[in-house]
């Protein structure tokens, strides 16, 4: 890193601890990059959009985070940190990331078997649960909020079936899908001088 070059906090960007695993770090991006993305109605906001592509794109790659977290406790050593790491906010944070990834799942099975067949489109809600590994308690909460945001409906024979809202949810979500591995293959293209100290 050169003494012109701002040291940018990834970490803070993506909202997780430096001693964080892979798969928090990926939560924690796909939640904030669905947040911002520009698509997004209500929360959308580019700039942020581009910083969390930017963060997840260097600490993905192992070699990259490595070199990175060099820098961060040259610049971070001695701060206070707040991140959650096995608090109970912590692990409701990661909860609720879990949920937002289960409710995609099952409105992508719904979304396929409504395109299968139109007219029969309803799938017993016990195949799901059993898709998801989840208890039934915990699969009730999934369909109460599917139901509630309009995106599944209980059919007359009692079996889930998706929405028209449900499909434009699918769609919305598979464009915001497309356009990040975009952004990240276009962000990891050229060599990063701030990690790589040039």
């Amino acid at each position: 890193m050169t003494a012109g070059e701002i040291f940018v906090d990834y970490y803070g960007i993506l909202q997780v601890s430096p001693n964080c695993d892979a798969k928090l770090l990926e939560s924690a991006y796909h939640h904030l990059a669905k947040r911002y993305h520009p698509d997004h109605s209500t929360t959308s906001d580019v700039a942020k959009f581009g910083q969390v592509v930017e963060a997840y794109g260097i600490l993905r790659d192992p070699e990259k985070r490595a070199e990175y977290d060099l820098l961060h406790a040259e610049h971070c050593d001695g701060e206070p940190r707040d991140f959650p790491s096995t608090s109970e906010d912590g692990i409701e944070e990661t909860s609720a990331l879990d949920d937002a990834d289960d409710h995609a799942r099952i409105l992508m099975y719904l979304y396929r078997r409504r395109r299968e067949d139109a007219r029969d489109a309803g799938v017993v809600g016990f195949y799901l649960q059993d898709m998801l590994q989840c208890s039934h308690e915990h699969f009730e909460f999934h369909k109460w909020y599917l139901k509630e945001k309009g995106y599944i409906v209980l059919t007359e024979q009692g079996t889930l079936a998706i929405t028209i809202q449900g499909v434009d949810h699918v769609i919305s979500i598979s464009r915001s899908s497309k356009a990040e591995k975009l952004l990240l293959s276009q962000s990891s293209a050229p060599p990063d001088s701030m990690v790589d100290g040039k």
